[in-house]
């Protein structure tokens, strides 16, 4: 693919403008408004150069790189240089490089294979897989997928939440009111259910917390009869999980949890002894961050057991020891961030110098509309209910519109499952929100569905065209790109053209809705050249040229509908 800013700035280079090529490309910038050009170069830093004010100099610069093959317009206006791109010599070199390239486009070699981690979803055993959970899942997918796309070699780790005391609050309940047959048919449910009502007789019966921290023990020791009912809460949990996984074609490299850890944390607590960064608060141990504008960060209680902070630094350095990281990145939310700048700064502290390739990317709560969800009350909304009924709805719509599809369930799947990870990722991650059925199922406007439809009326126009024509097409062979000049065909163009940087620009902010927002540009600019042009028209020429075009853009939302973990159905 030309690089277009490079072009530019050799032209400018050659020119003998005082800067060299690598401070011109750097200067050379996209104009906000197409109609001031579609590159644009500032001259304010060329004044104390050349020793002229600015739109002097933008003038000289226009007038010597006008007549130049790439440009089809050159103009200063004021301190500006503004360049408008040959509109066929752009078409011409794009659109034959996006079909080639086909699943391909907008893929690159940023990473050289280098191992990055991604950590996400991470529930906690024996509770609900619920809509909260949905951001973590499918933000660090998408974080998975564009790194992927970057070139990284991206592991993927679901860092379960499977120890603590709330396993002695279980085992008790289980104990107390559980039932074997119960547990296997429904899982989650009835774990919620006893867990739930352990917080109810707790408040009259408080001897049940003492019990409860008694059996944590237990199971901290290896008690054989806790540590199976543990295992087998933690099997039963992950049966659960996985079909929520499966439904969005979600996958991970590690489940290895909080318990993976606790036999690699005497470790790290001796480390911070030897550095002389523990000090006893209360019977407790912890690390003076004062200093940094934090408050203590507690490594073990008065009892000497272990907390959060400790785990995650042992498991750091597992992971930095077993995958040699450039970047380790946890998709958690922002009620953490105070910890998680607790933990990076003692692991600076320790002398790791890779701390800083640990990068916490938080995102806002859910809450529902009648106040804040809550495990312990058992008022939660299952993430595998909200998928069920978006593809049920979906379903209904299908048949209601008579939709020619081979598989109707398959696509269901696509469609209900995509409206709710589109919905989930088209805002900026770090917003608070709150979850709405009405909102999750619409599928009008800029949504997952519409940018999914436009995939399939392209599928359709190529349909029409038939095999042959399409093939004949994407050989590129005498193909006249002048039919594709028109505003509506070179604004699609562009917008395809921008998305191998649209792919870095997210990774860069860790921010998937930069991908989803270009994505419904890119729809609309599809359906605007769709409605303004007739692409089936007699005049082979034309129409092959037009083919191409729609042939690209399938790709290209294709490949962009798959960086955020959604399919793109041939038939809606």
């Amino acid at each position: 693919m030309i690089n277009y800013k490079e072009e530019i700035a050799k032209i400018l280079a050659d020119a003998d403008i005082g800067l060299s090529f690598d401070e011109i490309k750097e200067i050379v910038e996209v104009p906000s408004d197409s109609k001031m050009g579609d590159y644009a170069f500032p001259c304010f830093k060329l004044a104390k150069v050349l020793r002229k004010a600015p739109p002097m100099i933008a003038k000289d610069i226009a007038e010597k790189i006008t007549g130049k093959d790439l440009f089809e317009k050159v103009e200063s206006v004021n301190a500006y240089v503004n360049m408008y791109i040959s509109k066929q010599n752009f078409i011409e070199h794009v659109v034959p490089e996006i079909v080639n390239a086909g699943d391909s486009f907008g893929r690159s070699n940023i990473g050289e294979g280098r191992p990055l981690i991604v950590e996400y979803s991470s529930p906690n055993i024996c509770k609900p897989f619920h809509i909260g959970h949905i951001r973590s899942t499918v933000i660090g997918n998408a974080l998975y997928k564009i790194y992927d796309a970057i070139g990284y070699d991206v592991i993927r780790i679901n860092h379960l939440g499977d120890y603590g005391t709330q396993f002695g609050k279980m085992i008790v309940a289980y104990r107390l009111w559980g039932n074997k047959e119960d547990v296997e048919r429904e899982p989650i449910k009835t774990l919620l259910s006893y867990y739930t009502k352990f917080h109810v007789e707790v408040e009259t019966h408080p001897e049940l917390d003492d019990e409860a921290r008694k059996v944590f023990v237990k199971l901290e020791a290896g008690e054989k009869e806790e540590v199976e009912l543990w295992q087998w809460f933690r099997e039963m949990s992950l049966k659960e999980f996985n079909r929520v996984y499966d439904m969005l074609d979600i996958k991970f490299d590690s489940y290895n949890g909080e318990s993976f850890y606790s036999d690699k944390m005497p470790r790290i607590v001796n480390e911070l002894k030897e550095k002389g960064l523990l000090q006893e608060s209360q019977g407790a141990q912890v690390v003076d961050l004062s200093e940094y504008g934090m408050p203590p960060a507690l490594v073990t209680k008065s009892d000497g057991s272990s907390l959060y902070l400790t785990r995650d630094i042992a498991a750091a350095v597992y992971r930095k020891e077993t995958y040699n990281f450039v970047k380790n990145i946890y998709v958690v939310a922002s009620q953490q961030n105070l910890h998680f700048q607790q933990w990076f700064k003692v692991v600076e502290l320790l002398g790791y110098e890779w701390a800083k390739d640990c990068v916490h990317v938080p995102f806002g709560m859910v809450s529902l509309e009648d106040g804040t969800m809550s495990t312990r009350h058992g008022r939660v909304v299952f993430l595998e209910d909200v998928l069920n009924k978006a593809v049920d709805q979906t379903r209904e719509i299908v048949k209601e519109k008579g939709v020619n599809t081979e598989n109707l369930e398959e696509t269901a799947k696509a469609v209900g499952i995509g409206a709710v990870i589109f919905q989930e990722l088209s805002n900026n991650r770090i917003k608070d929100y709150v979850f709405s059925w009405d909102r999750v199922l619409n599928f009008e406007g800029e949504t997952g569905p519409y940018v999914q439809y436009t995939h399939a009326r392209a599928c359709s126009v190529l349909r029409n065209a038939g095999e042959e024509l399409v093939a004949k097409a994407c050989e590129f062979k005498d193909i006249d790109f002048s039919y594709l000049t028109g505003d509506a065909a070179y604004t699609l163009v562009k917008l395809m053209y921008e998305l191998p940087d649209v792919i870095v620009d997210a990774a860069e902010k860790y921010e998937p809705s930069v991908v989803t927002r270009h994505l419904i540009d890119i729809a609309q600019g599809f359906n605007r050249f769709y409605h303004e042009e007739h692409i089936l028209v007699d005049n082979e020429a034309e129409k092959l040229a037009k083919v191409a075009l729609v042939k690209a853009a399938k790709n290209v939302i294709a490949n962009g509908l798959a960086l955020l973990g959604m399919k793109a159905p041939e038939k809606m």
